[in-house]
């Protein structure tokens, strides 16, 4: 169910150009492949000790054999590093983060509109971080220029790396 075209609002007010060579504000995501063991998890966490890349949202998928974790970092150019210094295999990926409405289902909001402009959400997770004081969620999408256009012509704040550095 993919979304054909463009939702009209060509340009939403934002204008980013990343390192990457996009020009909208994504967040990358470092997916990591563990072996299914005990402390594995704790070995990738420590490895960011002494550095100043903080983990700003994780989540864990299990099976017999192995576990993937994605991570949001405080600092992503520094956190690749990390992770590489530690000879995982990574895999990056974009995605998107959005404060939440203070309103009683703000989920189904950020859902509903999604789904009025028939973008697909493969992912969603919390963001540790409370960017200018609001909770937040990461979300992966099958077309992140819509989403962030669809989401700011409803009124929502997209929450950007810039704003996952200095978080307390």
């Amino acid at each position: 169910m993919h979304s054909e075209g463009h939702s009209g609002s060509e340009g939403s007010g934002i204008d980013f150009a990343t390192m990457r060579g996009r020009d909208y504000p994504s967040i990358r995501q470092f997916t990591v492949f563990l072996e299914n063991r005990v402390g594995q998890l704790l070995e990738v966490v420590r490895r960011f000790e002494g550095s100043n890349v903080r983990i700003v949202a994780l989540t864990i998928s299990d099976s017999a054999e192995c576990a993937v974790v994605r991570f949001l970092l405080s600092d992503p150019e520094q956190g690749r590093e990390v992770l590489e210094r530690a000879g995982l295999a990574i895999v990056e990926s974009d995605l998107i983060g959005v404060e939440l409405p203070d309103s009683p289902q703000p989920l189904l909001q950020v859902c509903t509109a999604l789904l009025q402009a028939e973008i697909n959400i493969s992912q969603v997770y919390p963001l540790l971080a409370r960017p200018n004081g609001n909770p937040a969620v990461a979300l992966m999408v099958d077309n992140i220029e819509m989403a962030l256009d669809t989401l700011a012509d409803k009124g929502f704040r997209s929450v950007h790396e810039d704003d996952l550095k200095d978080w307390d």
